[in-house]
Protein backbone atom coordinates (compact mmCIF):
# COMPACT_ATOMS: atom_id res chain seq x y z
CA UNK A 1 0.00 0.00 0.00
CA UNK A 2 1.12 3.17 -1.13
CA UNK A 3 1.90 5.76 1.60
CA UNK A 4 0.36 9.09 1.56
CA UNK A 5 1.27 12.53 0.57
CA UNK A 6 1.54 15.36 2.87
CA UNK A 7 -1.00 16.90 -0.05
CA UNK A 8 -3.37 14.22 0.08
CA UNK A 9 -3.21 13.85 4.50
CA UNK A 10 -4.20 17.33 4.44
CA UNK A 11 -7.25 17.17 2.20
CA UNK A 12 -8.28 14.42 4.62
CA UNK A 13 -7.57 16.18 8.03
CA UNK A 14 -9.91 18.99 6.51
CA UNK A 15 -13.00 17.18 5.40
CA UNK A 16 -15.52 17.11 7.82
CA UNK A 17 -17.80 13.96 8.46
CA UNK A 18 -20.78 15.19 6.07
CA UNK A 19 -18.29 15.70 3.40
CA UNK A 20 -17.56 12.42 3.14
CA UNK A 21 -19.53 10.03 0.06
CA UNK A 22 -20.75 6.98 1.85
CA UNK A 23 -23.26 6.46 -1.04
CA UNK A 24 -21.12 3.15 -2.60
CA UNK A 25 -20.85 1.68 1.22
CA UNK A 26 -24.30 0.89 2.91
CA UNK A 27 -24.67 1.10 6.60
CA UNK A 28 -24.79 -1.89 8.65
CA UNK A 29 -28.20 -1.42 11.01
CA UNK A 30 -28.33 -5.05 12.05
CA UNK A 31 -25.25 -6.21 14.03
CA UNK A 32 -26.76 -9.91 15.03
CA UNK A 33 -24.15 -11.73 12.67
CA UNK A 34 -21.45 -9.95 14.33
CA UNK A 35 -18.51 -11.66 16.07
CA UNK A 36 -17.10 -10.29 18.78
CA UNK A 37 -13.07 -10.17 19.64
CA UNK A 38 -12.43 -11.87 16.10
CA UNK A 39 -9.69 -9.45 15.80
CA UNK A 40 -8.33 -9.19 19.22
CA UNK A 41 -4.84 -10.05 19.34
CA UNK A 42 -3.59 -10.20 23.20
CA UNK A 43 -0.12 -8.38 23.87
CA UNK A 44 2.85 -10.08 23.34
CA UNK A 45 5.68 -10.51 25.64
CA UNK A 46 9.63 -11.56 24.99
CA UNK A 47 10.65 -14.25 27.33
CA UNK A 48 12.85 -16.54 27.08
CA UNK A 49 12.35 -20.31 27.76
CA UNK A 50 14.47 -23.53 27.93
CA UNK A 51 12.33 -26.18 26.14
CA UNK A 52 13.82 -30.23 25.43
CA UNK A 53 15.65 -30.34 21.99
CA UNK A 54 13.10 -33.03 20.72
CA UNK A 55 10.48 -30.60 21.94
CA UNK A 56 11.99 -28.20 19.83
CA UNK A 57 12.57 -29.50 16.75
CA UNK A 58 9.15 -31.01 16.72
CA UNK A 59 7.90 -27.13 16.48
CA UNK A 60 10.33 -26.48 14.13
CA UNK A 61 9.27 -29.46 12.21
CA UNK A 62 6.16 -27.63 11.25
CA UNK A 63 7.62 -24.97 9.42
CA UNK A 64 7.74 -21.14 9.59
CA UNK A 65 5.70 -20.16 12.96
CA UNK A 66 7.14 -22.64 15.73
CA UNK A 67 6.74 -20.11 18.18
CA UNK A 68 3.39 -19.12 17.54
CA UNK A 69 2.62 -22.90 17.43
CA UNK A 70 4.04 -23.12 20.67
CA UNK A 71 1.59 -20.12 21.92
CA UNK A 72 -1.23 -22.05 21.08
CA UNK A 73 -0.56 -25.02 22.15
CA UNK A 74 -0.07 -23.42 25.67
CA UNK A 75 -3.40 -21.39 25.09
CA UNK A 76 -5.02 -24.40 24.27
CA UNK A 77 -3.22 -26.22 27.44
CA UNK A 78 -4.49 -23.01 29.59
CA UNK A 79 -8.28 -22.83 28.60
CA UNK A 80 -8.19 -27.25 28.84
CA UNK A 81 -7.27 -27.00 32.16
CA UNK A 82 -10.72 -24.95 33.36
CA UNK A 83 -8.93 -22.53 35.41
CA UNK A 84 -8.42 -18.98 35.37
CA UNK A 85 -5.36 -19.03 37.36
CA UNK A 86 -2.33 -21.92 37.64
CA UNK A 87 -2.77 -24.29 40.66
CA UNK A 88 0.68 -24.54 41.63
CA UNK A 89 0.68 -27.87 40.82
CA UNK A 90 4.77 -28.01 39.75
CA UNK A 91 7.45 -26.03 41.89
CA UNK A 92 9.70 -24.90 39.86
CA UNK A 93 12.64 -26.78 38.81
CA UNK A 94 11.14 -30.30 38.43
CA UNK A 95 9.40 -31.76 35.49
CA UNK A 96 6.34 -33.80 35.75
CA UNK A 97 6.36 -36.98 36.68
CA UNK A 98 10.15 -36.36 38.19
CA UNK A 99 10.44 -37.77 41.50
CA UNK A 100 7.72 -40.50 41.96
CA UNK A 101 8.52 -43.85 43.05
Amino acid sequence: MKRLTKEQKRDIAAKRDEDIDLSDIPEITDWSGAVVGMFYRPAKKPVTMRLDEDVLQWLKGFGRGYQTKANLLLRHAMLSSGASKPSGGLKRGVRAGAGAP
